[in-house]
């Protein structure tokens, strides 16, 4: 019996050594992964015991639920004469011929209306859309925003597989996303990345900085138009920009946000074109202004925008913003520079009322602020700042379309003899708004002189040329 005994006692004993091993191994629970930067406990500096952690980030369910909304947009351009001396030979005076450039799109309602980039669609004759499933639609243009490179498009089609539009403002640097496009009628192509900054300003273009998602997910040009998309499948960014010298990606990737592109889409659908509405002042980062400029007003802090003038008559004017404030948010939401101010205000319209928190003398104050309509444009490339003009203005010079030099912003150009002229071509097409500058500005090839005519303040014609 006592041989039994122990033998019993020697089962049990093996028996629960034998689970405890099971459990060491397999219970990640019993002794928990924990790291240490440095070996030495009493270290002075800080040291970090957080228990070790992964990410198991699953992107099939977004992948899924947004392949089937991203298409291939084909664009064919026909040019009426010979860009070169080779296509002279070729094909003679006449030209004729067509050329194809193509990017993606990103359905938005089940009855075919397309956001893509307005760089995809520019000067098409014919646009041809395909769906990840391989029908092929005709399309037509429905409105485009040159400055933000947004276009809509639509097709004739009903119960599409379409993209919901998702908050950009409550996207998170670090934040895992999507880049979805159809480069090449190749089918949908997915690739993952995190946000790694937003509201990133690439001065593209001769206009009010831009507010940009930048992202390391890999995006190539056949992908321009296609959507960013969070982890739930929701819309965050239209894919717009690479910067590389090679044209390819090399590691970040830019997106419109997507309030931004909804703000555009919605205002082309119910008016027509992009109601741009403004606060009303001129500033920058608080972090680039001088030293004597911090002194005179009081600025002690480095993060926000630094109001250097308030415009006459604007929303800002009226409620009280003066030179001098810093704008630290606008509705709760921070603001540390000039660009994400302006990404912010992009997605707002004239009549919109927003609340500003700014630091006055060391004090906040907020205050409600209704946005303008955008009647002040400033053309950096030509040193000049435009003003739309009244019709009773536009008698005085006995013209019907005109808009006023407001300023200048060289010192090499006679700011007596300019300002206060009213310029009535860019580039031989005639302009009536400041947005016409705008266009004629954005349309132009890369490094082609600038012509402008204008009125002088006598009603004598003028010209200027910047090359």
């Amino acid at each position: 019996m006592k041989k039994i005994g122990n033998l019993l006692l020697a089962s049990v004993l093996g028996g629960a050594i034998t689970l405890g091993s099971y459990q060491l191994i397999f219970d990640k629970e019993a002794i928990p992964a924990t790291f240490t930067a440095s070996p030495n406990e009493n270290s002075f500096l800080p040291v970090s015991n957080s228990n070790l952690y992964g990410t198991n980030v699953d992107f099939t369910e977004a992948a899924e639920k947004t392949v089937h909304a991203v298409v291939h947009v084909k664009n064919v351009a026909v040019f009426k004469g010979p860009r070169s001396i080779w296509e002279y030979y070729q094909y003679g005076n006449s030209g004729g011929r067509a050329l194809q450039g193509s990017g993606s799109g990103v359905i938005i309602t089940p009855d075919g209306y397309i956001v893509t980039n307005n760089h995809v669609i520019d000067g098409a004759n014919e646009l041809e859309v395909t769906l990840n499933n391989n029908q092929t639609y005709k399309a037509e243009v429905i409105g485009t925003d040159k400055i933000s490179d947004i276009a809509l498009i639509k097709v004739d089609a009903e119960n599409l597989e379409y993209i919901p539009f998702g908050d950009s403002d409550n996207t998170k640097l670090g934040e895992w996303v999507l880049a979805v496009g159809n480069p090449f009628n190749l089918k949908s192509t997915v690739t993952a990345g995190i946000i790694s900054a937003k509201a990133r300003d690439l001065n593209v273009q001769d206009n009010s900085p831009q507010s940009f998602i930048q992202t390391d997910a890999a995006i190539n040009p056949g992908n321009s138009g296609g959507a960013l998309v969070n982890i739930n499948g929701e819309l965050i960014g239209i894919n717009t920009a690479i910067t590389s010298p090679s044209g390819s990606y090399i590691g970040y990737a830019f997106a419109v946000p997507s309030n931004n592109a909804r703000k555009i889409v919605e205002d082309i659908i119910e008016f027509g074109d992009v109601q741009q509405g403004i606060l009303g002042i001129r500033g920058g980062s608080t972090i680039n202004i001088s030293p004597d400029i911090k002194a005179e007003y009081n600025v002690n802090t480095a993060q926000g925008v630094f109001v250097s003038e308030v415009t006459l008559g604007s929303g800002a004017q009226k409620a009280g913003i003066k030179t001098g404030d810093v704008i630290r948010k606008i509705d709760n939401i921070d603001i540390k520079s000039f660009s994400e101010l302006t990404g912010y205000i992009n997605s707002k319209r004239p009549g919109d009322k927003v609340l500003v928190k700014v630091l006055r003398d060391g004090d906040e104050k907020e205050i409600n602020v209704e946005l303008t309509k955008n009647e002040i444009y400033v053309a950096s490339m030509l040193g000049l700042e435009f003003k739309n003009a009244t019709k009773e203005e536009l008698k005085k010079f006995k013209t019907d379309n005109g808009v006023f030099i407001n300023g200048t912003t060289m010192k090499n150009l006679p700011e007596n003899e300019l300002v206060g002229s009213l310029v009535t071509q860019v580039n031989s097409k005639k302009v009536g708004s400041i947005d016409d500058i705008k266009n004629a500005l954005a349309n132009r090839d890369t490094g082609d002189p600038i012509y402008i005519k204008y009125l002088d303040k006598t009603g004598k014609e003028q010209s200027m040329l910047w090359q």
